[in-house]
């Protein structure tokens, strides 16, 4: 039996309770709490994930996933609506600092300080201390090197804040296409 065939003997019904229980959540939940529930197993759950996420696709929210949990958000393009709406101001920027220092924690988490500060070629405490606060990123546990430093990782609030369904929708990262500065020392 196809996957398409497969797909297509569930019933609508799973999908709409699937989305109700999403809706109440008030935390990102696991394939797992919502085959409990359901009383199916999680390759049905995830199978029925994917189908409301290609349903949610032109509506106003998404299906966010992050470390193997789901949850609903709004979707990306309407943040600018919703911003007006709830009368949020637009001070919510990320400095160049921070844009750097997430985008290093999201393609390479997990990461220490001192990993960020060696990309970085500055000290990261203040930038890191400012994206815990905002909870961009999190404390995911401790490193096995000298002094055990803590490892940090990007929050399902990155995935949001970016308009991301998951870390797999990240851009490519080429290193070839980086530019590089001129040899200025080429004879």
């Amino acid at each position: 039996m196809s996957e398409s065939e497969y797909i297509q003997e569930y019933d609508p019904e799973l999908v709409t309770s699937i989305e109700a229980l999403l809706f109440v959540a008030a935390e990102p939940v696991s394939a797992t709490q919502l085959a409990t529930v359901l009383e199916i197993s999680v390759s049905e759950v995830e199978g029925l994930l994917d189908l409301l996420q290609q349903e949610l696709m032109t509506r106003g929210i998404r299906l966010q996933r992050h470390a193997g949990k789901v949850q609903l958000t709004s979707a990306p393009e309407k943040a600018f609506l919703i911003e007006r709406f709830l009368g949020l101001e637009a001070t919510n920027r990320l400095s160049r600092a921070a844009l750097e220092s997430l985008a290093i924690i999201a393609y390479r988490q997990p990461v220490t300080r001192p990993n960020l500060d060696s990309v970085r070629g500055v000290n990261s405490d203040g930038v890191l201390k400012s994206l815990l606060n905002k909870g961009l990123i999190q404390e995911v546990g401790r490193s096995d090197g000298p002094g055990r430093p803590i490892l940090y990782g990007t929050t399902p609030d990155f995935l949001q804040y970016f308009g991301l369904d998951s870390l797999n929708s990240l851009p490519t990262l080429n290193l070839n296409e980086i530019e590089q500065p001129p040899d200025l020392f080429k004879d």
